[in-house]
């Protein structure tokens, strides 16, 4: 199964929240092909600098995370036109970092893992997605 890992369900992992150990059960299956998005790196950056973890660690946790991967994906034009049509499907406001991970899920053929309101909000015709406690 091929998965993606949403910066909601990293953030989980990384705290030792709800959910984390959904996210651990898909780092032990070794079956399963995992990517995050690249913008999941900014977005998670950002989230745990503003939770106050020293910038060593937090590139620490950044690098075990990309390692745990298989990839780490890029947004390029199609992905991004991918987002736009996810936003257009989606009826409840869907902020654009969250179409861009979910696109970047899409174009992989993978089933976005996250515990994110605003992602659940895509219809299952659209996105394949595995919600987080």
């Amino acid at each position: 199964m091929r998965y993606l890992l949403d910066t909601s369900a990293l953030l989980a992992h990384y705290r030792g929240e709800t959910g984390a150990q959904g996210v651990q059960a898909i780092f032990e299956d070794e079956t399963a092909e995992i990517f995050i998005s690249a913008v999941t790196l900014a977005e998670l950056s950002r989230r745990l600098h503003d939770l106050g973890v020293p910038a060593d660690a937090l590139f620490v946790g950044l690098s075990s995370y990309e390692a745990a991967c298989n990839a780490v994906l890029p947004v390029d034009a199609e992905t991004a036109r991918a987002a736009y049509r996810l936003i257009r499907a989606t009826p409840t406001r869907l902020p654009l970092v969250d179409a861009l991970i979910a696109a970047t899920a899409t174009q992989a053929a993978a089933t976005l893992v996250h515990r994110d309101a605003h992602l659940s909000a895509i219809p299952a015709s659209e996105l394949s997605q595995q919600t987080l406690p």
